[in-house]
């Protein structure tokens, strides 16, 4: 079955697994949920993920992370840009989450960068989603 949208696909999965404490969620891999799980290791939203090869397309496996009382640390996560309705930012307008509480992920020339780190390189690009 093809997917129009990975990305909101990825979200979906995520918030799904965080909803009912799942430890652990499965999701078909590619380069571009690869670049996201990165994102979201290095931000401290996930434990860890890795690349499992089953001679397909490959499975990500991504371990969520909880607080000592079983909370999810991922309160939300929602999908900005769209197939249907592209959201661009320039380097001026790159979107703060919350205040800063969460991350805006962009997809730039210079690869995905979180909000943060586009402000310091200079660069605009598309607004793949808000994690918080």
């Amino acid at each position: 079955m093809s997917q129009t949208d990975p990305i909101a696909d990825l979200l979906t999965r995520i918030r799904n697994a965080a909803r009912i404490r799942k430890r652990e969620v499965a999701i078909p891999s590619s380069k571009l949920k690869v670049e996201l799980a990165k994102i979201l290791k290095e931000e401290g939203y996930i434990r860890n993920f890795k690349v499992v090869d089953d001679n397909k397309q490959g499975v990500l496996n991504i371990a969520l992370k909880y607080t000592d009382d079983n909370q999810s640390v991922i309160s939300g996560l929602r999908r900005v840009s769209r197939p249907g309705c592209r959201l661009f930012c320039t380097r001026d307008s790159i979107p703060k989450v919350l205040d800063g509480l969460g991350i805006a992920i962009i997809s730039t020339s210079k690869g995905m960068l979180t909000g943060k780190r586009c402000e310091d390189l200079g660069v605009g690009g598309e607004i793949l989603c808000h994690i918080w």
